[in-house]
């Protein structure tokens, strides 16, 4: 294991974050879709709201505030519910109580001193935020001098290294907050972590260059859908970590070709109205590949939007209604103005549907570099000859656990066989 984990601790990794504001579970779907299109993760926490403001609250009843992270698939689901498509502008005005997943497991609150190795441990084994107070303490200070500066866990270092260059100080600051900070949090996600982890590859070299698949960062579970299916089929168990399915096409030997992939990150940004038509009505295939030639414009509804000054912008009241009429651009799957129909030259148009794909033979370093260039909670692995069949998915938790594994003591054959890997999973 890298000492880099063991030299670090999470407040390194809040310097220059801002500083949490609670997204109560009584606001709308409609804020709720503003807030997530202007968020850097694309996901927001839902809380409840305080029963006694002024009060000094303790970390337990926080943590029993907050209900779960909502996401834009989980929004898209709920909008494409037959209720919500009759009467869209009541759908809007719904409390996000009524669509997050409730799950307070899925954020806990961490000291600034915690070790870096302790939340990445938390983290592998799905943590998906960490709440952490925000100090004066922390503000500017560089990473490197972190180990100087923390006044909890240096305490547990052998009695060599204290008695010389890192003995306590009585005049060193701690991580504890000051009264006027103790109510201010900030938010630590899996993205910023590996953010942190690929600044500092050489120190866990070899291991970056070494491939996923000897390292065992691929998740052989993960959600499909066959693309003659209805889109709305997803909504029936929405996965969670990654929040993303698969779009496949059964091949004659019984494996699967990717096509592209319903996800939260792909419907980051899109129009939640047209994508929650879309996924009620099209296939899985119509949904990610693309619907303007093959249906005609008589089975394709008008949305009236609120839009002031952005195509994806639909929350700002006041705004002027202007008609649209739903096509796959309209959701943001397309950067090409031509586009052809599902199912003929696919190879052609592939924007933003086409799915974020790896080879089982891909470097971890090339991986997370993928996943944060794209802003993607994942990325869908397909065989070493193929760029088509897949055989699992890497997400955030897969690489947080393989960045931290202990290292074999004879290290294998980074070059593994595609095909007998694919049997592995299929069995």
């Amino acid at each position: 294991m890298a000492s880099v984990f063991l030299y670090h601790v999470v407040g390194d990794l809040t310097v220059g974050k801002p500083e949490l504001v609670e997204f109560p579970e009584t606001e709308t779907v409609e804020s709720a879709i503003r807030v997530i299109g202007e968020s850097a993760e694309g996901s927001i926490p839902i809380w409840k709201r305080r029963s006694h403001v002024g009060v000094m609250e303790k970390s337990e009843m926080r943590q029993q505030r907050f209900v779960g992270i909502l996401n834009s698939l989980d929004i898209v689901a709920f909008l494409a519910r037959d209720a919500c498509l009759v009467d869209q502008e009541k759908a809007m005005k719904t409390p996000v109580s009524e669509v997050v997943v409730p799950n307070n497991s899925l954020l806990r609150e961490v000291d600034p001193a915690t070790r870096l190795i302790d939340a990445l441990e938390m983290m592998k084994h799905g943590l998906k935020r960490l709440l952490v107070p925000k100090s004066v303490v922390w503000k500017g200070m560089s990473k490197r001098f972190s180990i100087l500066y923390n006044g909890k866990w240096l305490k547990n270092l052998d009695a060599s290294s204290s008695s010389t260059n890192l003995a306590p100080n009585a005049n060193r600051p701690s991580s504890s907050s000051t009264p006027s900070s103790r109510n201010k949090f900030c938010c630590l996600s899996r993205e910023d972590v590996i953010r942190f982890v690929i600044g500092c590859l050489g120190a866990l070299a070899p291991l970056p260059l070494s491939s996923i698949s000897s390292l065992g960062a691929i998740s052989p579970n993960y959600y499909s859908i066959e693309a003659s299916f209805p889109a709305i089929q997803v909504t029936q168990k929405l996965p969670q970590d990654p929040s993303a399915v698969a779009v496949v096409e059964s091949t004659p030997d019984g494996q699967y070709k990717i096509i592209g992939e319903i996800s939260a990150c792909k419907l980051w940004k899109c129009d939640y109205l047209a994508a929650a038509w879309a996924l009620a009505n099209l296939s899985a295939g119509q949904f990610v590949m693309g619907v303007e030639d093959n249906v005609t414009s008589r089975s394709l509804p008008h949305f009236s939007v609120n839009s002031t000054g952005g195509e994806n912008n639909m929350a700002n009241g006041g705004a002027s209604t202007r008609q649209r009429k739903f096509s796959s651009r309209s959701i943001g799957f397309f950067s090409n103005p031509a586009s052809p129909s599902f199912g003929a030259s696919r190879s052609m148009y592939r924007g933003r549907s086409a799915p974020l794909t790896c080879k089982v033979t891909s470097s971890l370093a090339a991986v997370m570099a993928q996943m944060l260039s794209h802003r993607a909670t994942h990325v869908w692995v397909t065989e070493a000859e193929s760029e088509d069949i897949l055989v699992g998915v890497v997400g955030y938790a897969d690489i947080l656990a393989a960045v931290i594994k202990q290292p074999a003591p004879v290290i294998p054959s980074i070059t593994p066989s595609g095909e007998g890997y694919a049997t592995e999973i299929q069995n």
